[in-house]
């Protein structure tokens, strides 16, 4: 689950992490308001930044032609125009494709001074299960391309998940930023407190770029998280009850927020050939088979291992939900599951949705040959597969060319 730059803030801020003093504002009005106040304060200059769940927003363009999504701003009249022209419109950057996203929020943030930009991360390695810490001088770039061309540049830690990080690892890393001495305590501590947020959010990511060295008001040299980015762990967030309330369901597509409701693993793709499977490593295999012979695969979805008739009919209509889609393939191992009530429960969906797309179905495991009978009985225009290679073959011919 991702979480808007304006959440993150207040997440790390709870954990000592400087963050530049503002708020966020749902109308123009609330925005020229939290820029008075931050000027009244001394601060000379104020940002508004347009809250979505994507990155490259400054870069980005609003569906009316307007372009950039963060502004920086010397007056309130100003922060009044720029929240404007950004609130209720769609940004499109280079992560939202050309669908963009709409802009229903804005921060409003003091601009301090900028001396150098850097980048902090802590993230799950999942080739060694541990988190790492990394840091690099290079900040406010794509870091992804500064691994590509100046790997060197970028300094790790791994962390032993019992002792967490430590104090001596801290210091090595903000050693390793290139530091004045007066801010090598200081960046240990906030990269301490990362640490802190990360886990005790149970985060996958807690990105903070740029990590600016800024003067503050006084004229003093401090560290500052100018821009943020936190992804929870999905599978954590039973034990986070008050980070749940923090999901924008706005921010997700509409198909995938159904099919959660229904505990169903779905991603939508951009193929003609939807897949309907139990088990993530099956489904992955899958969409791999299906492209192999031709097709395009048109979303990832895993019914679970233990899948119930309610929850095949309910994937059968998020499937449908999809224009894109022109053909479906079942394809089951019954392990824990039992084929037969599957077939109980795509014989149904069928007739409930008045299925008229062509239906590849292919069973095997736990009760198989029920479930093979029980679709033949039905009477309905299902085209039986034998093996994963075969079901693929059938589904690529059947789409309608």
């Amino acid at each position: 689950m991702n979480l808007h730059e304006y959440q993150a803030k207040k997440l790390l801020a709870a954990h000592g992490v400087a963050v530049p003093p503002g708020d966020v504002c749902d109308t123009a009005e609330e925005a020229k308001a939290t820029a008075g106040k931050l000027f009244a304060e001394g601060y000379k200059r104020v940002i508004v930044k347009s809250q979505i769940h994507a990155g490259g927003r400054g870069r980005g363009v609003f569906k009316n032609g307007r372009k950039g999504g963060v502004k920086i701003c010397e007056t309130t009249a100003e922060v009044y125009a720029h929240a404007r022209n950004m609130l209720g419109q769609v940004l499109v950057t280079k992560q939202t494709g050309p669908e963009g996203r709409l802009v229903s929020k804005v921060l409003v943030e003091s601009a301090l001074a900028i001396d150098r930009e850097l980048f902090v991360a802590v993230v799950l390695d999942r080739t060694i299960s541990r988190p790492v810490v990394m840091v690099c001088q290079e900040g406010g770039v794509d870091i992804e391309e500064v691994a590509a061309k100046t790997p060197h540049l970028i300094c790790r830690e791994v962390v032993d998940p019992v002792m967490g990080l430590m104090p001596y690892q801290a210091r090595r890393l903000a050693l390793r930023l290139g530091l004045k001495s007066e801010l090598i305590h200081q960046a240990a501590r906030l990269l301490m407190g990362v640490y802190q947020a990360w886990w005790k959010c149970e985060a996958t990511l807690v990105e903070i770029n740029p990590l600016h060295v800024v003067e503050d008001i006084d004229g003093n040299q401090t560290l500052v998280a100018v821009d943020s980015k936190i992804a929870l762990d999905d599978n954590a967030l039973y034990r986070q009850a008050e980070l749940q309330e923090l999901r924008d369901l706005a921010e997700e597509s509409p198909l995938e927020v159904e099919a959660s409701n229904y505990n169903l693993s779905y991603i939508k793709l951009d193929g003609n050939i939807a897949c309907l499977v139990n088990g993530a490593g099956l489904a992955m295999a899958t969409m791999d088979i299906v492209k192999h012979h031709g097709g395009r695969p048109a979303n990832f979805l895993d019914v679970g291992g233990g899948a119930k008739p309610e929850q095949v009919a309910a994937a059968f209509k998020i499937i449908l939900s999809d224009p894109n889609v022109k053909a479906i393939l079942v394809n089951i191992f019954g392990g824990i599951m039992q084929c037969d009530i599957i077939a109980q429960g795509i014989v149904a969906a069928v007739r409930e949705t008045n299925l008229t797309l062509p239906l590849v179905v292919r069973l095997e495991g736990n009760n198989v040959e029920p479930a093979r009978a029980i679709i033949a009985e039905s009477g309905l225009p299902v085209i039986a597969a034998d093996s994963m290679a075969d079901a693929a073959r059938k589904v690529v011919q059947a789409v309608p060319r």
